[in-house]
């Protein structure tokens, strides 16, 4: 399976909204400059499943307000909970659905949690570090030839 990074955003501070970023550095600790960088996982999001929840409840909600912090492209996400795959340089391994909360929800607006369920993302835990761009390549097979 293969897709790509469409989009990167982290969160700076505790109080601070997500900003939209070209790259980003993932060390074994976690995203260089994010809030959660020490909690050495990745999450990320399916640009089409807030299509999808765009078009099936009227709310719109971005890959920012969704507080992921990569968006993806042309791949199934939760296919990849318990696989080994790459996100530009980056290893990892998909450990969790990522989802929906109250705290998402009263961030956003109501109706985020019911139309979110099993499509907010994953989380996944971080193998290897590196570099993460816009535009690089999702694989869930380019790993077992590097």
């Amino acid at each position: 399976m293969r897709g790509s990074v469409e989009a990167i955003a982290i969160t700076p501070e505790e109080s601070a909204l997500p900003g939209a970023v070209e790259e980003i550095e993932v060390t074994a600790d976690g995203v260089v400059g994010d809030r959660h960088g020490g909690s050495r996982d990745l999450t990320l999001i399916e640009a089409e499943a807030l299509k999808a929840f765009t078009v099936e409840t009227g709310i719109e909600l971005s890959h920012v307000e969704s507080r992921r912090q990569v968006l993806t492209r042309g791949i199934r996400l939760n296919d990849l909970v318990g696989e080994r795959f790459t996100v530009g340089e980056v290893e990892v391994v998909g450990r969790e659905l990522c989802e929906p909360c109250n705290h998402l929800q009263s961030l956003t607006r109501p109706g985020v949690l019911r139309g979110m369920v099993h499509r907010a993302g994953i989380n996944a835990d971080i193998v290897r570090g590196g570099r993460i761009a816009i535009g690089d390549r999702v694989s869930s097979d380019a790993w077992q030839s590097s």
